[in-house]
């Protein structure tokens, strides 16, 4: 028995839309595609999709889903990685709690907060951040994240927390384009969205393959994707959008298989 598109986006939770990305990606294809282009599922599909709801719940990449279903990667290996960045990142969590209960105590006049230690928190982000882009983007990132750090770690408390504040600032900008109805890909948003890739650049020299790959980051990463949420709940997805669509229009970035333009022009939910 075959299943339109619609079906299987009514009984899985997941939107056409996103359905039809699996497709683009190679990571769901239908079953077959019709004549008219409407895509159809049958259990074989049904029965992977099954397996992506349940890796992508355990916070898996799409990228390593599909290595992982596609038998170039073994599912068992890539869940104890997983499990062991999971573990990586809950102790930046806590480090990074820790450093904002002492700023707490330090700005109430209940303790000092030292420079030390003010550091500290900052210190295991960027260390978090850089193995997170390794395990994306292999080791050979390592070198340029590193020089980026080297040249950050010269700043001085202030300057630190200037950065900080013009990233919310950015945040909130980005929050107000979004409220106001402004799709991600529109010249004003990637007006904007230049000040956000110079802002990554300080932090790692990024090109327009990795930037574009960042998308995955800010929708992905705990750390990343709840400092985002602490401005706007909605932003994430919509500013990893705005990402591909600058990595792919203002740096030249070429998807391996782009999505169709969308003119604004209601689609057929079952093609």
């Amino acid at each position: 028995m075959e299943h339109s598109i619609s079906e299987v986006a009514r009984v899985s939770g997941l939107t056409p839309r996103t359905l039809r990305h699996y497709d683009d990606i190679g990571l769901l294809r239908p079953a077959r595609t019709a004549g008219n282009g409407y895509r159809w599922y049958g259990r074989r599909e049904l029965l992977r999709l099954q397996r992506i709801l349940l890796l992508r719940e355990l916070g898996v990449p799409l990228a390593r889903i599909g290595e992982i279903l596609d038998g170039a990667r073994d599912e068992v290996a890539a869940l104890r990685r997983h499990r062991e960045e999971l573990a990586a990142r809950r102790d930046h969590i806590e480090e990074v709690i820790a450093t904002v209960d002492r700023t707490i105590a330090d700005l109430t006049g209940q303790a000092h907060l030292s420079e030390e230690e003010f550091f500290s928190g900052l210190t295991a982000r960027r260390e978090a951040l850089r193995r997170d882009l390794e395990a994306r983007y292999g080791p050979g990132v390592g070198d340029h994240f590193a020089a980026a750090a080297e040249e950050t770690g010269r700043w001085t408390r202030q300057e630190h927390e200037q950065a900080a504040a013009q990233g919310r600032r950015l945040l909130r900008r980005l929050s107000r384009a979004r409220v106001g109805g402004l799709a991600p890909g529109s010249a004003a948003v990637l007006d904007l969205m230049a000040d956000h890739y110079r802002a990554v650049r300080l932090l790692w020299p990024a090109d327009a393959a990795a930037y574009h790959a960042l998308a995955d980051v800010v929708t992905t990463d705990p750390g990343q994707r709840a400092m985002i949420e602490d401005v706007d709940p909605l932003l994430p997805p919509w500013l990893a959008d705005a990402i591909r669509a600058y990595a792919t229009h203002r740096l030249g970035h070429l998807p391996r298989r782009p999505p169709p333009p969308d003119h604004g022009r209601a689609q057929d939910p079952d093609r």
